[in-house]
């Protein structure tokens, strides 16, 4: 078990349950999917500091809005890719990677729709 997982179960735990409560986060993505991205794409270390910040900013002194992660992302080297046994076919995109700043916004894709790499 990666220790990612350690770190977002209990994350979507309390998704689940705040599901029936009424939406009270004054930032997007909310706080709980700010802390769950952190933690998909960050150390555990840096994740629990960007979180915590996050949180912390969530009341009534902050005025809130838009504010999406920034993440470290190292992509993999083109020769990696070519060598490995990769099943070319359909992917559905979850996260778009835009970069800002060296580094990157993690961005969610809403379509959720697959897109064909196949030629």
């Amino acid at each position: 078990m990666k220790i990612k997982y350690f770190f977002i179960m209990p994350i979507k735990g309390y998704q689940y349950i705040s599901r029936m409560l009424p939406a009270n986060c004054r930032y997007y993505p909310t706080c709980s999917e700010y802390a769950k991205w952190q933690f998909e794409f960050n150390s555990p270390y840096k994740a629990f500091i960007a979180s915590t910040n996050r949180i912390l900013r969530c009341n009534q002194l902050f005025i809130g809005g838009i504010d999406y992660p920034l993440v470290d992302f190292s992509p993999r080297k083109a020769s990696i890719l070519c060598k490995s046994k990769a099943n070319y076919g359909k992917i559905y995109i979850r996260y778009w990677l835009v970069p800002y700043k060296n580094k990157f916004l993690v961005i969610k894709d809403f379509d959720g729709t697959k897109i064909n790499f196949t030629t």
